[in-house]
């Protein structure tokens, strides 16, 4: 027989499993069921015997001061904070709760971190220039850096294309983005003529479904999110830029160089594959600040 004691013991627990398997079912981002996964287990273990009706946001605000403890960082607590918040949301959808306590918690205040991405000048001098001797692949490893300067998308969509998303008639390429969402990105004349390089070296040419991006070699399989990180971290540094810029600084820059160009914040939006139009307001802040510190070097008044 179970003991009422030993039910409450098991309630959030069990609640926590069948959320992530719903987002599992959704197709949600793998990072994100990573980080839910992390942070609700905490939470789990910080409620212990307690009923979703003995949990309000007091306990909620105990469950990050418990973080504070541990010497979690804002941005980690906020996160889970954000992971329990969508919990409730769920258990609110399939009636098992009527409030949602987290939402009387306030997000800790971030401190605002605009990113330095690299300028218009330093991306052409990387793309543009030799290979270096650590490009096992120079002719893939062009197309890589192409794509993610010239398409502005994720490391883990560039792995995901297939031979058959790239659509040269309408010189675009089908991206597949978080939560298995799809759109079509605009492909310029440099990166067509580095897919065209490309697939003449491929064995059996640009036929079928297979990954456009392979490994060391052509005969390996699909490469990872993590070699493709590797690898243009390298050919970065060897081309003299800040060794902290990753390749997803490169998504950074394509946003921030096409705002600067007058490009509208919507477009900009829909090319990054964001849900949300705050998730691309970053980088008008980045134009911003880019203005006030030329503004403040070169303006007599400043």
């Amino acid at each position: 027989m179970i003991t009422a004691s030993k039910e409450a013991r098991t309630t959030v627990s069990k609640a926590v499993a069948d959320f992530l398997r719903y987002l599992r079912e959704r197709n949600s981002s793998p990072h994100t069921i990573k980080a839910y996964s992390r942070d609700l287990a905490l939470f789990a273990s910080y409620t212990g015997s307690r009923g979703w009706k003995q949990i309000d946001h007091i306990a909620v605000r105990g469950f990050l001061s418990q973080l504070y403890e541990k010497g979690l960082s804002k941005t980690s607590v906020a996160r889970a904070l954000a992971a329990v918040r969508s919990l409730y949301r769920w258990l609110a959808r399939e009636g098992m709760v009527e409030q949602n306590p987290a939402k009387l918690v306030a997000t800790p205040k971030l401190p605002k971190k605009l990113p330095r991405v690299p300028t218009i000048e330093e991306m052409n001098f990387v793309i543009d220039g030799q290979m270096p001797e650590v490009a096992a692949f120079p002719e893939r490893d062009r197309l890589m850096l192409e794509l993610l300067y010239g398409c502005g998308i994720r490391n883990s969509e560039l792995t995901g294309i297939n031979l058959d998303d790239i659509r040269l008639s309408a010189e675009a390429i089908l991206i597949r983005g978080k939560g298995k969402k799809e759109r079509l990105v605009p492909i310029g004349a440099p990166a067509l003529e580095a897919i065209r390089n490309y697939w003449a070296l491929l064995p059996k040419g640009p036929e079928g479904n297979a990954p456009v991006f392979l490994s060391e070699t052509v005969k390996a399989g699909a490469m990872s999110p993590r070699i493709l990180q590797q690898r243009l971290k390298q050919h970065l540094a060897a081309a003299g830029l800040d060794p902290g810029f990753t390749p997803h600084k490169l998504r950074h820059s394509y946003a921030t160089h096409m705002l600067d160009a007058g490009a509208d914040l919507r477009s900009v939006q829909e090319l990054l594959g964001h849900a949300h139009l705050a998730t691309t307001q970053v980088y008008t802040h980045l134009t911003t600040e880019r203005l006030k510190r030329a503004y403040d070097q070169a303006h007599p008044r400043a």
